[in-house]
């Protein structure tokens, strides 16, 4: 038995999301796809089939893959945790490093959520695991490629 993957609320809405879209809009466009190339005959050495066949199997794959991952899905809503003042899953960290005195905030998600363009971060990441367990005050070291880099928490919010 696989173990339950963390994802919070908004993650979980975004995965139903995109099942919904595979399902009901793309599913059916590839199966009309496919019907259309088979009406133009020689199967063999018909680009458009074999193209919407691959295309057809990508889909199937994702929807399954989505489909595991939500039925496995232990989803946390980071407005409801009581962890405050401890980092746990669904936290927004608000980090200084104290060399650059440069700031950045970050959201611990689960690993299919994470963007860091978004400052979302896996809970898996060398950052997240660092934070965990801390609280506002606290220092972080963090293993980076770069090497060791410490961050002060400046604030944890659960929103």
């Amino acid at each position: 038995m696989s173990s339950k993957i963390p994802l919070t609320a908004r993650g979980a809405e975004k995965l139903r999301e995109e099942l919904q879209r595979l399902k009901y809009e793309d599913r059916p466009r590839v199966v009309q796809a496919i019907a259309e190339a088979r009406e133009h005959g020689d199967l063999k050495e018909n680009a458009e089939y074999h193209a919407a066949r691959e295309q057809q199997s990508f889909i199937e794959g994702r929807i399954q893959e989505l489909e595991g991952k939500l039925s496995n899905a232990q989803i946390i809503d980071p407005a409801t945790v009581q962890a405050a003042p401890k980092i746990v899953f669904g936290a927004t960290v608000e980090l200084e490093d104290p060399e650059t005195e440069e700031t950045a905030a970050y959201q611990i998600v689960g690993e299919d959520e994470a963007d860091i363009k978004q400052n979302l971060i896996s809970v898996n990441s060398p950052i997240a695991r660092a934070l965990i367990g801390k609280e506002e005050g606290d220092e972080a070291v963090v293993q980076a490629p770069g090497g060791e880099r410490v961050y002060e928490i400046v604030e944890v919010r659960y929103e």
